[in-house]
């Protein structure tokens, strides 16, 4: 009795590159909520700068009011040319609209500043345990992804990079636009994401170019 052999069957390059994933932690809405927090970017300059302008005007008044009260004024703030000027313009006066322009644009700046989502000094990633807050270096969580685009057979190299949301690969082949290749870069890349876990989304986008 002889043994007809099967023949293997072919092989996409998606198929070669699929890795076997690690299991991903469960989606914990605490869990990610807590990480985003803790690794949400402060606003560090704007507030000091506006922490110490109020700590300035503050301390100025108290001791004008207060050595006004014990009738030793010490005479920091024009308050006589002040007081005149106040008693002898009127609300409706241009100087007093810009003055009072100038600082509502200042206060809505400061506003906008501290509601607008900064960059993150590192990624997130998903641990399911509010307790247990985990975060990657940009620069390690992009070098992880190019080295995943560059075990795709048939890429030389790669390079990757993470911003707004989104994953920039470039990848250096031989035969570059194979779309084939381009599908498989991609498909490793989601992959590894799938891995690392980010609590982020992150759309994936790849070049392919001639190899150098």
């Amino acid at each position: 009795m002889t043994l007809e052999a099967k023949p293997e069957p072919q092989t996409t390059p998606q198929q070669q590159t699929a890795p076997q994933t690690a299991p991903v932690a469960p989606v914990d809405p605490a869990a990610d909520k807590a990480a985003l927090r803790a690794f949400k970017p402060r606003r560090m300059v704007a507030a000091s700068v506006a922490a110490l302008v109020l700590i300035g005007i503050g301390f100025v008044a108290a001791v004008e009011i207060i050595s006004t009260l014990v009738n030793r004024p010490v005479g920091w703030l024009p308050k006589a040319p002040a007081l005149s000027w106040a008693s002898a313009t009127p609300w409706s006066s241009p100087q007093v609209l810009a003055a009072a322009s100038v600082l509502v644009l200042v206060g809505l700046g400061l506003l906008a500043l501290a509601m607008k989502a900064g960059r993150p000094h590192l990624v997130p990633v998903r641990t399911g345990d509010p307790d247990l807050i985990i975060g990657l270096q940009p620069k390690g969580f992009a070098a992880a992804l190019a080295r995943a685009a560059e075990d795709v057979p048939g890429v030389h190299s790669a390079k990757a990079g993470v911003g707004g949301g989104r994953v920039a690969v470039t990848a250096y082949a031989s035969g570059w636009n194979d779309a084939r290749l381009t599908e498989a870069v991609r498909h490793a890349v989601l992959a590894r994401l799938g891995t690392l876990g980010p609590i982020n989304h992150y759309r994936v986008s790849v070049t392919m170019k001639e190899r150098r």
